[in-house]
């Protein structure tokens, strides 16, 4: 598994430092970077996200596997600490710019999980805003949910973490449901803020937050010198109209080149 950042938010954050990432991270973010070249990349950083994921959430069991090798030799077989095949996943698509991210998510557990227990969701959710475009709340308009999460581990790929309004509101929506709880519920962001951190932790204890990058950019000098958490009061990553800094100029624009 990669090496993590050392931070002062709690056993519930997992922030990454991982040169592969970071590289992908600053080519999304580029202004050299064109909307077509942009998806291909999130694609490739959500399956690097994902794979620390079910590394690091999914109940493992000692598995016995046959190989091709079968045929020819009896004792062709692997036996290791794998995915448990039993456990549920849900993958949860926000329609804004979520959706390629939790697509690519489901198709990569497909791959190492049986797809009957892999189940990808959809929630249509927008920013609601204020005369001073300050974001006030996330509306729900619509959602596809395909049934309890009773012990399944919820993931929800949401690219830019900056207010931790969607995320919160996702939880919300599952606690909802009824039922018995879910195994876990973790927010996969390519990029997040303090204030995310802050505002999910706090509505949500128990939450896993990943993060590929903290972006922390208009915190003081003291704050950025030292770990983050450090100093709270003096982190922010949110400029005035609640887009991330450095960030990378709008997620949901650049993956659809629909500027609005």
């Amino acid at each position: 598994m990669t090496a993590l950042t050392a931070h002062h938010y709690g056993p519930d954050v997992v922030l990454f430092d991982d040169a592969f990432l970071a590289s992908l991270l600053v080519r999304i973010g580029s202004p050299d970077t064109g909307t077509a070249e942009v998806p291909a990349l999130v694609r490739t950083a959500y399956r690097r996200l994902l794979q620390e994921v079910l590394a690091r959430e999914f109940p493992l069991r000692r598995q016995r596997a046959p190989t091709r090798m079968a045929a020819q030799e009896p004792r062709a077989f692997v036996q290791d600490a794998l995915l448990c095949r039993e456990t549920k996943l849900v993958l949860c698509a926000v329609i804004r710019a979520g959706i390629l991210p939790a697509e690519t998510c489901y198709e990569a557990a497909c791959e190492v999980l049986p797809p009957a227990n892999v189940r990808l969701d959809f929630l249509n959710m927008s920013r609601v805003t204020d005369s001073e475009h300050q974001v006030t709340g996330v509306r729900l308009d619509g959602s596809k949910i395909g049934g309890p999460v009773d012990d399944a581990i919820v993931v929800i790929p949401d690219p830019m973490g900056a207010t931790g309004g969607t995320i919160c509101r996702a939880v919300e929506v599952y606690q909802a449901l009824g039922g018995a709880p879910p195994r876990a519920i973790v927010a996969a962001h390519l990029m997040l803020t303090p204030e995310a951190v802050r505002r999910v932790t706090k509505m949500h204890p128990g939450v896993r937050i990943y993060g590929g990058r903290l972006d922390r950019g208009l915190s003081s000098q003291r704050a950025l010198a030292s770990a983050p958490g450090a100093y709270p009061d003096e982190e922010r990553g949110l400029n005035d109209v609640q887009y991330i800094v450095p960030g990378a100029g709008g997620m949901g624009e650049l993956l659809t080149n629909s500027w609005v």
